[in-house]
This record gives C-alpha cells, sequence and structure tokens, in this order.
C-alpha cells in the first residue's frame, strides 16, 4: 500500500522562557493512502504540533515530512501552499464564519481558490447534500446545534476534494448521539470519496469506531503503533493501556479485587480471550481434576469483526489440580493469577 503521509525522525522544538521545549521527537510513522488513522495522546502529548507539522504550519527541526509524494521539510511558503490546498481541516470549535450563511462558509475556500460562480454553487449544493444540510443553506452558524456546526465544517473542508483530511479533536465537544452521527459521516466520507483521514483525539472511544489504525503518542514519541484491533486487544505500553481501560471495562479494578476476594475463596485468574482461544475446552475439562471454575468478572467484545476480551475465573479444588488447569490456560491465552 501507498504512504501519503511519512514521517522519518521528525522533531520539532520550540524556544520557551524556560528553555528549549521538544514537543515531537523523533517521530517515525506513515500513514497509508484511502486509511482512517487515529493519533491519540493526553494533552500535551504532541498531537497539536504533529497535525501541524502535516499541513506544513510548522516546519520540522530535524527529519523529513513527505506529503502526498511532497518532501514538505524544506519547501518554500510558495510551494507548500499548493499542497494544502490538498489537505482539509475540521476543527473541535467549527471555525465558521458566523456573518456568512452556510453556504457562505462552504463557498468560501472554493471562492479564495477562484472557481467561478456557477459552478461554486453546484459544488456548495452537492456538498451539503452530501452531509444533510441542503435545507439549512441560508441558514447562520448561530442558528445551528454543534452537530450541524460540524457538518458544515466537513463540508467546506472537503469543497476542493483534498486527498487528505485532517479531524482536530472534532468531536470533543459533541455530545454522544452527535458524536456518532458525525463519526458516521466521516467514514461515509472515506468509503465514498477514498480521503485518507487522520483523527487527532483524546478519546480512545472515537478510535475504538472509526479508525483503521492507531498511533499512541506520550510526550512526543510514538509509544505505539498498529491496527485498533492489536492495539485494543494487547496493548504494549502503559500509555495505550490506560486509554483501552477508560473505554473498556474488562479486568476488574483494585476495589473489584477486594470485593471478589472477599465473596470468592478459591484461586482467582484473569484470563485473556480472543477468537479461537478456546478456553471453554480447557474449563469443560477442569473437572477431570476436581477443578470447578465460576466467571465472576470480565466481559468480551467486538472490534474490526473480530472478539476480544477478558474473564476472571474463581478456580476451587485442590492446588495440584488448580496448577494443571492454569498450565493449561497460559499455554493458549494470557492467564495472570490475581494475588490473595
Amino acid at each position: 500500500m501507498t504512504s501519503i503521509i511519512e514521517f522519518t525522525g521528525v522533531t520539532k522544538s520550540f524556544r520557551a522562557p524556560s528553555g528549549l521545549v521538544t514537543a515531537v521527537a523523533g517521530v517515525d510513522l506513515a500513514i497509508t493512502e484511502g486509511e482512517i488513522f487515529g493519533i491519540i495522546g493526553y494533552s500535551g502529548a504532541g498531537k497539536s504540533t504533529l497535525v501541524r507539522l502535516i499541513n506544513g504550519l510548522e516546519r520540522v527541526t530535524s527529519g523529513r515530512v513527505i506529503v502526498d509524494g511532497v518532501d514538505i521539510s524544506t519547501i518554500p511558503e510558495a510551494r507548500l501552499r499548493a499542497v494544502r490546498s490538498g489537505i482539509g481541516m475540521i476543527f473541535q470549535q467549527f471555525n465558521l464564519f458566523r456573518s456568512r450563511t452556510v453556504a457562505g462558509n462552504v463557498a468560501y475556500p472554493l471562492r479564495v481558490a477562484g472557481w467561478p460562480r456557477e459552478k461554486r454553487d453546484a459544488r456548495v449544493a452537492e456538498l451539503l447534500q452530501f452531509v444533510g444540510l441542503l435545507d439549512r443553506a441560508h441558514s447562520y452558524p448561530d442558528q445551528l446545534s454543534g452537530g450541524q456546526k460540524q457538518r458544515v465544517g466537513i463540508a467546506r473542508a472537503l469543497a476542493t476534494s483534498p486527498r487528505i483530511l485532517l479531524a482536530d479533536e472534532s468531536t470533543s465537544s459533541l455530545d454522544p448521539e452527535t458524536t456518532a452521527d458525525v463519526l458516521a459521516l466521516l467514514q461515509r466520507v472515506n468509503r465514498d470519496f477514498g480521503t485518507t483521514i487522520v483523527v487527532i483525539t483524546h478519546e480512545m472511544d472515537v478510535v475504538r469506531t472509526i479508525a483503521h489504525r492507531v498511533a499512541v503518542l506520550d510526550e512526543g514519541r510514538i509509544v505505539e503503533q498498529g491496527s485498533v484491533f492489536d492495539v485494543f486487544s494487547a496493548p504494549t505500553s502503559e500509555t495505550a493501556r490506560r486509554f483501552v481501560s477508560s473505554v473498556l471495562h474488562d479486568q476488574p479494578s483494585e476495589g473489584d479485587l477486594d470485593r471478589l476476594r472477599g465473596s470468592h475463596g478459591g484461586r482467582i485468574i484473569t484470563a485473556q480471550v480472543s477468537d479461537g482461544s478456546r478456553l471453554g475446552a480447557v474449563l469443560s475439562d477442569a473437572g477431570t481434576y476436581n477443578v470447578r471454575f465460576e466467571i465472576i468478572f470480565g466481559g468480551i467484545s467486538s472490534l474490526q469483526q473480530r472478539s476480544f476480551g477478558s474473564l476472571t475465573l474463581e478456580l476451587t479444588g485442590p492446588d495440584a489440580g488448580v496448577d494443571i488447569v492454569i498450565s493449561q490456560l497460559r499455554s493458549i491465552t494470557a492467564v495472570e493469577e490475581v494475588a490473595a
């Protein structure tokens, strides 16, 4: 697959009163043409700087950024404007012109690009139809809901048919139902137009819903990246584990464990579950070793047409038998025994 955005050894530093601050540190990243790629990190992780490096609003301190085949690390501003014309942007606060109608907002980038009136009007109508707001063409932003404003923002970002769309915290100010609608619209944009979408967010649920792959950013560095399924089902970095735990509640907290220990006298284990892990085959044979089991916590999720999760089990019986069952489970999946 062809990469449409590539970072190679990219570092970006700023001068601050306290000294040199490095916002992005040694980032290597390749985003494939036509995918939805999530970049997630907590506040201050460097997400916004990374976005501004993609559209050339910030220049690298070192390394290379290639966008749609052009190395934008050192080219002059005049050439950067041509690259930016192929990049659409949607924002958390919508950034609409309050004095312009919905149609006027969508038409603005077309006017800047020099489109003739007739062609411009046809494109605006096409885009407003696509986002479901053709009947609000003559309304003003203050007359719209937050979700409608973001739909206008998406239409405006698509006006010049960009190959790349950057969505910077584009659902952070929306309620859950409206967020779901906006994310579904972005998926349509990706599917119908083949637009590469980079979603920058601090919300793991957004990544789970929309992205194909994800990079986890922490203190300017990518600490983990891969398919959304892999990062969700088996996070390897502490930052990713914290994000995943914010949306998946399949493993007991310390408070849950204290309660479970108080009500269950057997040995407690947590086993990872995925498609084909065959825990049932091992547990169905546990009686052979005089071991009984009970599921006392857990959950199974589905993502990218695959299942994953964890089950917390109480195993009751002779220690030797329980040891055998745990050993058999460990031969097929990851198992952690909870200390008493």
